[in-house]
Parts: structure tokens; sequence; C-alpha cells
């Protein structure tokens, strides 16, 4: 199974604000609040044991290098088929919007785990893998903090993970099936990023709506450009996070719908 690639540098794609809770389902907004006690209890177990996210995820590596996969080979949950891995860029790939991150989840969906029905981006050059599994899309980089926080959601343009390109509508159907069950070293961290994107899910498909106008607003400007290679295009849409902000306003939304 080939390994997503990615380069990134600073921030630069449309900020977005957070989703309004108004008017999303009762039983969605249970399924939020649950994932948000998730990401807590994971959260309060590691400061018990005096550690974090991120030091859980790097705590069998001896060193950590920028640019580098963790864990090593990624995380694959060959049930879901959803992968994540965590990396950091050098100090002066960290500047602007970035200066305060310690290093970012990029998550991802192979084939085998969409619904039925999806299909990439007609594009002039792609190319069916000769794997299925090899087709995958990306959802959000998760960025942390150096005390081992969310601060800040992305989504990237294809270069940056060389993804296969789907379109936004698609790639919010596909948000419920990312899980990361699968057992090892870093058990903790699979609850943790499965509930990221659960109590983040409207976000995300905000994000990702987002993406798409960007693309198509630069590529409406710079005609005859392959935008998706386009290297001056990294980051397409952002969004501001806090883990505790989320979990008040889904409180809020759930007594307000009685």
């Amino acid at each position: 199974m080939n390994q997503p690639t990615t380069e990134f540098r600073p921030l630069s794609g449309l900020q977005v604000e957070p989703a309004i809770l108004d008017g999303i389902a009762k039983a969605e907004l249970d399924t939020m609040a649950a994932a948000g006690d998730a990401i807590t209890d994971c959260q309060q177990a590691l400061a018990a044991a005096g550690s974090n996210v991120i030091a859980e995820l790097l705590k069998d590596s001896s060193d950590f290098f920028e640019w580098d996969h963790y864990p090593p080979g990624d995380v694959y949950d060959w049930n879901s088929h959803a992968q994540y891995y965590y990396h950091a860029h050098p100090p002066e790939n960290r500047r602007d919007l970035v200066a305060e991150e310690h290093g970012h989840f990029h998550t991802f969906l192979r084939q085998r785990g969409m619904p039925a029905g999806v299909a990439p981006m007609p594009r002039a050059d792609l190319q069916v893998p000769a794997d299925p599994d090899d087709t995958l899309t990306h959802f959000v980089a998760i960025s942390m903090d150096r005390s081992g926080q969310p601060i800040r959601l992305f989504t990237t343009n294809r270069w940056v993970t060389g993804e296969t390109w789907f379109a936004a509508d698609d790639v919010i159907a596909m948000l419920p099936r990312f899980r990361v069950d699968r057992k090892s070293r870093s058990d903790e961290v699979n609850a943790w990023i499965t509930a990221m994107l659960c109590l983040f899910r409207p976000d995300v498909a905000r994000l990702l709506q987002r993406r798409d106008e960007t693309i198509a607003a630069r590529a409406a400007n710079r005609p005859g450009i392959d935008i998706y290679e386009d290297r001056s295009l990294e980051v397409l849409s952002y969004m501001d996070i806090s883990v505790a902000d989320r979990v008040a306003a889904i409180a809020r939304a759930r007594n307000a719908d009685g």
C-alpha cells in the first residue's frame, strides 16, 4: 500500500467560522456530546499518567524527526480503512498562523472504506491505481500545540498529500466512516482522534465546502493552470478550535432543544 506523502507551508487559505449548532438533530448532538466525553476522558487519563496525546503517540520513539511519520508506517484500521499519522515541519515552516504548532495529524479514508456511489472528480491526468486501496481521500489535518492540545483544523490542496480528489459532498458523506479501532500502542490516541472527527464533524463539513470554494475561485483566476498541483496553494481552509468551547456549545444546544 502506498503511503501518502505530504509537503506543507504556512497557512494561507480561507478562515472559516465554527459551525452553528442550532438546528442540528438531537440524536446528532447526543453523538457529538459522547465524542466530547471520550476526548475529555482520554486527555484526563493521559494527564493523570503525566502524559498527553502527543507524548503518548511518541512514547516509543527515541528521537523525533521533522517530516517523519509517527507512528512509523502510520496507523491503519483494516476494518474501516481509516488512516492517520502525525508529523511536524521545520521551524521555518511554522511562521505566521502556525507559529505555536508543534505538529499536526493528517486523517484519511481509503477506497475500501468509502460508501458506494462516490467517485473521484474528473481530471485529465486521473489514473486509477492498480490497488484500489491506493485511492484515498484526506479529511482534515489537526494542529496540536506543545502541550498536546488541538488548536486548529485545516484542509489542504491535492498535491500536499497526494490524495485522489473527491468533491466536498462525497468527502462529507465519508466522515462517519472514520473509525480507528485497531489495537496498538496508541489505543488512547486512536480513541481520541476518532472522537475528534465526530465532535467537530459539522466544522469539518464546512471546511471541506470552503476547500472546494477556494479551489474554484483560484481556478477561475488562473485559467490553464492545474490548480490541484499549484505549489502556491497549499492550505485551502482552516478553523481555530477548542474542545472545551465545543463541548459547552453542544450542552447549550441540547438544553435549548429540551
